[in-house]
């Protein structure tokens, strides 16, 4: 629905080994009601309460089979068992999805709410209220997956003084026509009919944030990936120390994410999954902006970030 709040949660922007001051993957989206996790790397609980986001997560989206992406998992589901919860919970992922939920089923055998495996590839899309969950291949040397989580087209500006140049008047006619239904009206003794056209702009795109997960740079979908709002994208290593180690290790550098988002152009470029040997990021974002002029964060852990609704 136009309206919902978007905010994007950092719960662990660490590579494969945590550090005193970063967790291992964890990105928690909450458009409005819906809660999402795209990976949950261990430790995911505790960034939670920290945040105090609490525990009623809608779906898990899991990008591969590496374990600081999933380790989490098993510790949240026997959490919101404790917790009583009876909601269904749906984990997505990659081929290997059902595996992983009968090993959760093997380990904690009287979960109190049922728990789902949808496995996932390039291509699909998974449907949900005023929103969608695209995958997108990836590139980790193994089977993975990225998200693209886009809202519906919004509705378009409403013209007040067109409808009440065309007899309309204020009042709940109004909203009639802005929720998309046809109105009618008496006007000079006969009855007309005005329909959502007369008075609504053109539709407006809703927002859009891209995940990639570990994997070489993504520039094979640069529709899919493209104008996002938020293009989350790993940046393991500097140009400097990492660019051969980037490509053994099937990662990506800050530079070729720079790379990555100078292709797809979004509004805000944010670098996750730094390597242990880091002790800051000011050399990823000086490396990403070598390659793109927009906006760049590397965001700690606990960084929140809330996506606008844009003015196009």
């Amino acid at each position: 629905m136009a309206g919902e709040t978007l905010f994007v949660h950092f719960l662990g922007t660490a590579g494969a080994l945590p550090t005193p001051l970063r967790n291992p993957s964890c990105i928690m989206i909450r458009r409005g009601s819906d809660t999402l996790l795209f990976d949950c790397g261990e430790g995911a609980q505790q960034q939670m309460m920290r945040l105090k986001t609490g525990f009623t997560v809608n779906a898990v989206f899991i990008t591969h089979w590496h374990a600081d992406h999933y380790l989490g998992i098993f510790g949240l589901i026997e959490t919101m068992a404790f917790n009583g919860r009876a909601e269904p919970l749906t984990l997505y992922g990659p081929r290997g999805i059902d595996w992983f939920v009968n090993i959760i089923h093997q380990l904690t055998p009287k979960i109190p709410f049922q728990l789902t495996a949808v496995e996932v590839s390039d291509g699909d899309v998974m449907i949900f209220d005023g929103y969608s969950v695209a995958a997108f291949k990836t590139f980790h040397g193994m089977e993975s997956v990225g998200y693209v989580l886009e809202e519906d087209m919004r509705p378009g500006r409403f013209d007040r003084e067109g409808a009440i140049a065309l007899g309309v008047k204020p009042g709940p006619l109004f909203g009639k026509l802005q929720r998309g239904s046809p109105v009618t009206i008496q006007k000079d003794g006969e009855e007309v009919t005005i329909t959502p056209e007369m008075v609504m702009g053109e539709r407006r795109r809703g927002r859009k944030v891209v995940y990639t997960g570990d994997t070489r740079p993504v520039k094979n979908q640069p529709d899919l990936l493209g104008d996002a709002d938020l293009l989350i994208h790993e940046a393991t290593f500097d140009e400097e120390e990492g660019r051969e180690r980037a490509k053994e290790a099937w990662h990506s550098t800050a530079g070729e994410a720079g790379q990555v988002a100078a292709l797809v152009k979004p509004k805000t470029l944010a670098l996750v999954h730094f390597s242990s040997r880091y002790i800051t990021a000011a050399s990823h974002i000086r490396d990403a902006k070598e390659f793109f002029s927009g906006e760049i964060i590397a965001p700690n852990d606990l960084t929140t970030v809330e996506i606008p609704f844009s003015d196009e």
